[in-house]
Parts: C-alpha cells; structure tokens; sequence
C-alpha cells in the first residue's frame, strides 16, 4: 500500500518547484489520480510530460505498490 503523501513527495522531489496532488481513486491505496503543475512541462508534449511523471514514481510502479494511475499536468 502507498500514501497520497508518499506519491506527492516523490513528485516534489524530482520536479523541483512542482504543486502535485494525489487522490486514492478507490480507497484501496494503489489506485491513484495525480494532478501536477511544474514550469518545466512547457514546451513539452503531454506524453512527454506524463513519462516525466512516470519516471517520478517509477520505483512504487515497477513494484506495484501503485497499480494504476492517472495523470493530469499543467505547464505553468
């Protein structure tokens, strides 16, 4: 299982700067809604900006402590 802090400070601690929001979709702690806005998305694909997160929790994906996740960006 996986907190909504957890996913939020993994994000703030590779995005620099970045506002992340975590929601448990299912209450279930690993099926995860995340809104993050971050400067560094601009210029940037949406597919680009969602590896970036992507690779922010790559750890918790890959050992499936989150088992699902929906991302929403926003380049400020």
């Amino acid at each position: 299982m996986f907190s909504t802090e957890e996913i939020e400070a993994l994000i703030d601690r590779a995005l620099p700067g970045s506002t992340a929001m975590a929601v448990d979709l299912t209450g279930t702690a690993d099926h995860f809604e995340v809104r993050v806005s971050w400067q560094g998305f601009q210029g940037k694909s949406l597919i680009e900006q969602h590896q970036i997160v992507n690779r922010a929790l790559q750890e918790p994906l890959e050992d499936g402590r989150i088992h699902a996740l929906k991302i929403k960006t926003i380049s400020v």
